[in-house]
């Protein structure tokens, strides 16, 4: 995919909303019913953008809405492409590419993922402090065009620590506000924070697997979100990462794992997340 195919994707978008976009939101499984938040919502299929390819999960409805909450005006990814999907590493982001090029400057990066952290349990959502590429593969690799950004971007803060202050704020005032007659813990634990590992998928982890990342110092695992957030720190763009624990990884205790488990965790936790989003966007400026 080239910068021109980007600009193109772009160009195409806005001829369809007429309002600069000031955030965009990736959503992960599970998570999708945040795009019928947004007011005057123009949804675009990803099979009329051009060079955008399909999404074939369940929970992902593949499709791009635009339209405004909070006085702000934003693009929602109602599903992103996956590397485990046979997308090669410029098609999964692509997406972000084509945003990039139409000036959004904050991208909100979801997903469900399993815990491999005691104290974060299912139906807990995570903030991401720092992540772990174990895909393989290096979504930039190949040649660089400079018009998207360096050849070798630093990624010593991949997740923007205003976006993560905002975040924590957010979750802070929401518990106050749910849990008033709570136990501190309850008011302190809306929002964990930890370290996201992306696997390539589509399989689970094994529980040999999981004792490894747990000894690399990873929090959570799943099968996205990384390209993502390298393709945006690429394009100067500050990221928020939101994992939405929705089961614990192999091995941690019995039982085995199931998508539909995955997609019913997410709708569980729907209320406080679309709440905790829309309090970010309110403050992205």
């Amino acid at each position: 995919m080239t910068y021109e195919n980007a600009v193109e994707a772009a160009e195409f978008i806005r001829s369809k909303y007429d309002h600069p976009v000031e955030a965009a939101v990736v959503l992960g499984s599970g998570l999708g019913a945040f795009a019928d938040e947004l007011a005057k919502a123009v949804r675009i299929s990803y099979r009329d953008i051009p060079h955008f390819v399909k999404a074939t999960v369940a929970g992902h409805s593949g499709q791009l809405v635009l339209g405004e909450i909070e006085g702000k005006h934003i693009a929602v990814q109602q599903g992103r492409f996956h590397y485990y999907e046979g997308y090669s590493m410029e098609q999964v982001m692509f997406p972000i590419r084509a945003l990039g090029r139409m000036g959004v400057e904050n991208v909100i990066l979801t997903n469900a993922a399993g815990s491999l952290n005691t104290d974060i349990r299912p139906g807990e959502l995570m903030l991401i402090s720092d992540h772990m590429n174990c895909i393989g593969v290096n979504p930039l690799r190949g040649p660089n065009d400079d018009r998207f950004g360096p050849r070798f971007p630093d990624m010593t803060s991949v997740y923007d620590p205003d976006l993560q202050s905002i975040a924590h704020e957010a979750a802070e005032a929401i518990a106050q506000e749910r849990f008033e007659n709570g136990s501190d813990e309850e008011k302190r634990d809306l929002l964990k924070r930890g370290i996201y590992c992306a696997l390539s998928g589509p399989t689970y982890e094994t529980p040999a697997e999981v004792r490894l990342y747990r000894m690399f110092g990873a929090d959570a695992v799943g099968m996205s979100t990384v390209p993502d957030a390298i393709a945006a720190r690429h394009q100067g763009m500050r990221v928020l990462g939101i994992s939405c624990i929705t089961n614990m990884a192999a091995g941690m205790e019995e039982g085995g794992i199931d998508h539909n488990h995955v997609m019913a965790t997410g709708e569980q936790v729907a209320d406080i997340f679309k709440e905790l989003l829309r309090r970010i966007i309110s403050k992205i400026g």
